[in-house]
């Protein structure tokens, strides 16, 4: 009987064994699965940091790419001033982690405003840079910047009123994130973000941008460019900031994730519009956003794989 039970088990446990070393295969092959050859660079937008009071603005997102094996480096520029001075911050901050990573370039993905922000340190200095993503860019300015410059015009007391409220948020987001010895100009930020100020960036920075929307060169000056937006500014009712953003949305008529609309967002070859808003582009408010389309963390996973592959 034990030798007909050991018969009828042997070949079970060589299927069990066999999966379990399988399983161990596709998890060492998983491990490496973000491992890009250069480190990658979060840039944050407007009003944005690295971390605050221990969550991060890129949610979840740094801890995923160091899972799979990327080293990631999370910037810290100016929360609010013009694309040049963040500019200028984060081609610093670039020198440095190649120093400390001992590596020749850098993949650098910025969201909102950290779109102008990474296109104009590959602008400057391309040799350092492998790769620029775009995600929810204000590549061609954005509407809601439009407007606020006409309610509030250079010189006026509604301008010295929101630039004043403009601080004192700029204020609150150094204090908790420790960015406070970096310069804030809300005013030179809103002009930077205007239609008119991303055409005259655009006339200098003019690498990888689509003549109308849709994908733009993928390859300029050893550069690698590529984009993504959102298109849905209400994706989860529980998230505070979707209200908001629902409305801001109702000023485009077109596709938009509430701040910026789908075809500003473009740069390089475009990688898709999902169902997300301007903040779940980077996973925020702590990760609520609409269930039911892809998860802004795989995006980014996925999306360190292509480069990986690419060999940057």
């Amino acid at each position: 009987m034990t030798g007909f039970f050991s018969r009828l088990l042997r070949p079970l446990v060589l299927a069990a064994t066999a999966g379990l070393l399988l399983i161990g295969a596709g998890a060492h092959a998983q491990s490496g699965y973000t491992q890009t050859r250069y480190p990658i660079v979060l840039v944050h937008g407007l009003f944005g940091f690295d971390s605050a009071l221990g969550v991060d603005y890129f949610y979840g997102i740094p801890d995923a790419l160091r899972q799979g094996g990327a080293r990631v480096y999370v910037a810290q520029v100016s929360a609010a001033n013009s694309t040049e001075v963040r500019g200028e911050q984060l081609l610093a901050q670039v020198k440095t982690i190649m120093a400390m990573a001992g590596a020749d370039k850098v993949n650098l993905i910025g969201h909102s405003h950290g779109g102008p922000t990474t296109r104009y340190v590959a602008g400057v200095a391309p040799q350092l840079v492998a790769s620029v993503t775009s995600i929810g860019g204000v590549n061609k300015g954005s509407r809601v910047a439009d407007i606020l410059r006409r309610v509030a015009p250079k010189g006026s007391v509604s301008e010295a009123v929101a630039n004043s409220a403009a601080k004192a948020l700029v204020g609150l987001i150094n204090l908790v994130s420790g960015g406070t010895s970096l310069p804030q100009m809300p005013t030179a930020a809103l002009d930077a973000l205007t239609t008119a100020g991303l055409a005259d960036f655009n006339r200098r920075f003019p690498q990888a941008l689509p003549s109308h929307c849709g994908s733009g060169a993928e390859l300029v000056n050893g550069v690698r460019y590529y984009s993504w937006t959102g298109t849905q500014p209400l994706t989860n009712v529980l998230d505070a900031s979707d209200g908001l953003l629902s409305v801001l949305g109702l000023v485009f008529g077109e596709a938009n994730d509430g701040l910026v609309a789908a075809c500003s967002s473009r740069l390089g070859k475009h990688l898709g519009d999902y169902r997300q808003n301007h903040l779940d582009e980077v996973n925020q408010l702590l990760g609520l956003r609409d269930w039911f389309s892809t998860d802004p963390v795989t995006l980014y996973r996925q999306h360190a794989n292509r480069l990986k592959l690419m060999g940057v």
